[in-house]
């Protein structure tokens, strides 16, 4: 009566999956939302994007420090308020991240146009010297590389995610029968997708909006958040992301430490068949039983660790799996880290539209596709090897389709003095002295500016100075700039009517815009075949061991695609594609900033060629991996026919013995039943 008492008081396992659902979106919203801001934290920090990939690899790093033990000993201890000490951290180091926003003073950016004169008034745009306005710059840049701070946060929330994934997975798949752990583990995977649409959306609002907004009148700024120079409230994100994360702590604190066993995984375990006999013929064993609780002894466990992760490294399906999911993760977090970047570059689009298409269009895709992927294991009871071809194929066939990203691509835009020159004749220079001409050497321009204006030709200059302008007209943003001797000079060939040059790039080309909705499509219809094999390629890790080892191995998994993938990834792309940049912006101290304008030609081949040539990579270790698991399943038939046979045995001495005890009975029950009976000495 009190275990069935018990039974019913204690919360099922549909409880912990929603308070585990919830961890993993709050993590994945504000992982993605870290992603969403790469261009608005290098823009403000003035960074390069290689470095931008030491601070997202950060994250990486907090959970090298702490993954394998973590794993490990909060696989014995009790694992739900585990979880919740690392919600908690992962929040405050959420809130870190924001601080530099409120210790830097207010964003300053070049700009040749005083907004505060009268719309009447005209300025000379080429001044006399810049050295003064460098200088105090200059004496107010921070001595402090306020980016450190972004970078421990970043650390923070890497420590505190390590229980949430390890830990939780193994607890859905302890006390969820097994019919249900693949179809709950993808509900878990699908939400975690869902989580970046939300963090994307974020980014995609924040980056609308202006950074110091509340601090400057708005009317005073003069770029768009279409501008190289724009810098959204990224900070605002991360306050929002981190009261969040700090909410999915809550639940945790009031789950137990284990949950009811399904009878099915106790007939799995390592009873003996008379053991199995008692727990089937048992009437309190209703549906579930309760797992044994005992002492946590920490000089047994940190003995035994050891010869336990010797005997899962031991095992070749498991080191196969990891190096394949290691290559695949390079690419496939080098490729998601600067996707928006991508977009942002190659198709002219802003930062806050750019997140919105990652979180409306592509995000929804993989939920989808993962979602799918649990559905089908479930309802076609994949084995092992069908979950495994499964996961392969899908992937192979959207590594075919992402060949054609090479074909949508789109030329450079036309900014003269760097993919063209002040003639009209298209070709890239990667020189300073190229962005001089005789048409504006009666300015003492700078090469170090980046203050871009559209000339009416439909040519983009790096400055009004540069672009030979000598007067303007208007304020704000509503500036016009006069008598442009470059814009004649470039537009030779259809002489303008008038010599003026406008705020900002010029528009990008008609044929662009016109592929990037197929862009767009094929993204989608690539993101839903990959992620499909998602769940499955999953599956496939955790029923590939031993059950005892499954929290070490997922730990050790998630330590290895971490640190072989989720560090280095993003810094040798961000390395990759700084080597594309064409023209760098400049700190007022002189320092390289971040980069203004990149060659998008040689963007697109080397982040495509990056990823699909890993990807290829994986395929090859793939068919090593095919050998060695197919082997595998057939030595376990093998041990399972033997046991089989076994119990069989066992049971049938079983019987006769019951047989024997029934004959006997019946033999005494005969005698005593006989009066004539005599007892004799």
């Amino acid at each position: 009566f009190e275990e069935r008492i018990s039974l019913m008081t204690t919360p099922p396992i549909t409880m912990f999956l929603a308070a585990l659902s919830f961890a993993y979106f709050s993590k994945a919203l504000s992982g993605s939302y870290m992603k969403s801001t790469i261009t608005q934290l290098e823009r403000r920090f003035d960074i390069p994007s290689y470095l931008i990939g030491v601070i997202d690899g950060s994250f990486e790093i907090g959970n090298l420090l702490v993954i394998a033990f973590v794993s490990y000993f909060g696989a014995k201890l009790h694992r739900p308020k585990i979880i919740a000490i690392g919600c908690v951290l992962m929040s405050f180091g959420t809130f870190l991240i924001a601080v530099p926003h409120f210790i830097l003073g207010r964003y300053k950016f070049q700009s040749s146009v005083r907004a505060s004169m009268n719309s009447t008034t005209t300025f000379g745009p080429c001044p006399a010297s810049s050295a003064e306005s460098t200088q105090a710059g200059c004496e107010q840049e921070s001595s402090v590389s306020m980016w450190i701070y972004v970078f421990l946060g970043n650390v923070l929330r890497g420590i505190g995610e390590t229980p949430v994934h390890p830990l939780g997975i193994s607890y859905i798949d302890d006390y969820a029968r097994s019919e249900n752990a693949a179809l709950y583990i993808s509900c878990v995977q699908t939400i975690s997708i869902i989580g970046p649409v939300f963090g994307y959306l974020l980014g995609s609002l924040c980056a609308k909006i202006y950074v110091d907004i509340g601090y400057v009148n708005m009317e005073t700024i003069t770029i768009t958040p279409g501008d190289a120079r724009w810098v959204g409230a990224w900070w605002l994100g991360y306050l929002i992301a981190g009261a969040i994360t700090l909410m999915s702590a809550v639940p945790f604190w009031f789950l137990p430490k284990s949950l009811p066993i399904p009878v099915d995984k106790q007939l799995n375990a390592n009873f003996t068949p008379e053991q199995t006999r008692f727990i089937k013929d048992s009437p309190s064993a209703m549906e579930h039983k309760f797992r044994p609780e005992e002492p946590a002894n920490f000089h047994q466990m940190a003995k035994e660790f050891v010869p336990t992760l010797k005997s899962l490294l031991g095992s070749p399906v498991y080191i196969t799996y990891l190096c394949v999911t290691i290559i695949q993760f390079n690419s496939l977090i080098g490729m998601v880290t600067y996707k928006p970047k991508y977009i942002e570059q190659h198709y002219g689009k802003s930062a806050s539209k750019a997140n919105f298409l990652m979180g409306m269009v592509n995000i929804p895709a993989v939920a989808l596709g993962m979602f799918s992927g649990g559905v089908v294991m479930k309802k076609f009871k994949l084995g092992v090897m069908g979950a495994a071809k499964f996961a392969f194929g899908t992937s192979l066939l959207g590594y075919f389709l992402s060949l054609f990203f090479f074909a949508m691509g789109c030329d450079n835009a036309k900014v003269a003095g760097i993919t063209m020159s002040y003639t009209g004749v298209e070709g890239l220079s990667y020189q300073p002295p190229s962005l001089f001409s005789e048409c504006n050497s009666g300015c003492l321009c700078s090469g170090s500016d980046w203050d871009p204006v559209c000339g009416e030709n439909g040519i983009t200059y790096v400055s009004p100075c540069l672009a030979g302008c000598t007067s303007s007209t208007g304020a704000g943003k509503n500036t016009v700039f006069n008598q442009c001797r470059c814009v004649a000079v470039t537009g030779a060939g259809s002489q303008p009517s008038n010599l003026t040059a406008s705020l900002g790039h010029c528009p990008i080309r008609d044929s662009c815009d016109t592929m990037f909705p197929y862009f767009l499509f094929l993204s989608v219809i690539t993101s839903f075949i990959i992620s499909l094999g998602g769940t499955p390629g999953f599956m496939l890790l955790i029923r590939c061991i031993k059950p005892e080892f499954k929290s070490l191995a997922l730990g050790v998994h998630t330590l290895a695609t971490r640190t072989l993938a989720g560090i280095p990834a993003p810094i040798y792309f961000g390395a990759v594609i700084d080597t594309t940049c064409l023209k760098w912006g400049n700190t007022p101290c002189g320092r390289r900033g971040a980069c203004r304008i990149y060659n998008t030609t040689a963007y697109r081949v080397v982040y495509l060629g990056l990823t699909m040539g890993l990807r290829t990579v994986s395929f090859f270790l793939c068919i090593l991996g095919f050998a060695l698991l197919r082997r595998h399943v057939k030595q376990e038939e093998k041990i399972a026919l033997t046991n089989g046979n076994v119990e069989m045995e066992f049971e049938s001495l079983r019987k006769e013995e019951s047989n024997n005890s029934i004959h006997s009975d019946q033999f005494v029950r005969a005698l005593d039943c006989n009066p004539d009976r005599e007892t004799r000495l």
